[in-house]
């Protein structure tokens, strides 16, 4: 009697597969204690949402009931799954990393439903050690760490075109100016200048150096910010 409330109520389907409930729910366990993991890895060193990161734990089970639900046909499971699990997703601005645990979680959930609960919990233990020594190393964030957006004011009768530039070359790598715009009625101009300095160290003597330019007026140096909207 009890099993029957988890039997399909289609009795004509010849094709269609009872599940087990113990197998199901160890499935949808072993998938949802995969997805804790690999939230838990997002977490790390990284800035997070709550509502992603329960999204994240909760996507490898969601997956693999839809996986078992379609009886393994495999190319019905994907695009349900896939459906639900990137509507979300394709019209909000995103990191690439986000993205990447995103389709990490869905392979988990994948594998689950599938079945196979050694290799899920193997591509989770090897792709979220590998994201996660990642972390650990920095990997890709030397450069970033002496990227910086300089913000200089001048008045309006003072030439800038150029003016800056010896300065900028002793102490960065590179320079661009990415803005210029006008400031106080159009008494002032504000420049932004995204540069590579040699060294986080000698902001301070850049600052000096540039005051000497601008007739002592504002100056502004900060990490540049990092376009969400770029992979």
């Amino acid at each position: 009697m009890f099993d029957s409330i988890f039997s399909s109520v289609d009795t004509t389907a010849t094709t269609t597969t009872q599940l087990s409930l113990a197998p199901f729910m160890g499935c949808v366990a072993a998938a949802l204690g995969l997805g804790l993991a690999l939230a838990l890895i997002y977490c790390y060193r990284s800035r997070y949402t709550k509502s992603f990161v329960v999204t994240l734990a909760t996507l490898p089970s969601i997956v693999a009931v839809v996986i078992m639900m379609v009886n393994g046909n495999l190319g019905a499971g994907v695009a349900v799954a896939g459906a639900f699990s990137l509507v979300r997703f394709r019209s909000v601005p995103g990191q690439a990393r986000d993205i990447a645990f995103i389709f990490l979680a869905m392979a988990v959930g994948l594998v689950c439903g599938m079945g196979y609960l050694g290799y899920a919990l193997l591509i989770c233990a090897v792709l979220g050690g590998a994201n996660l020594v990642l972390q650990l190393l920095d990997f890709g964030g030397a450069r970033g760490r002496l990227d910086r957006t300089v913000r200089i004011t001048v008045p309006e009768d003072l030439d800038f075109v150029g003016l800056f530039d010896e300065v900028l070359d002793r102490y960065a790598t590179s320079h661009e100016l990415t803005q210029v715009k006008t400031a106080n009625m159009g008494s002032l101009y504000k420049l932004a200048y995204n540069v590579q300095l040699r060294d986080a160290r000698c902001v301070r003597e850049l600052m000096d150096e540039l005051r000497c330019r601008n007739g002592n007026l504002e100056i502004a140096i900060s990490y540049q910010e990092a376009n969400v909207d770029e992979l």
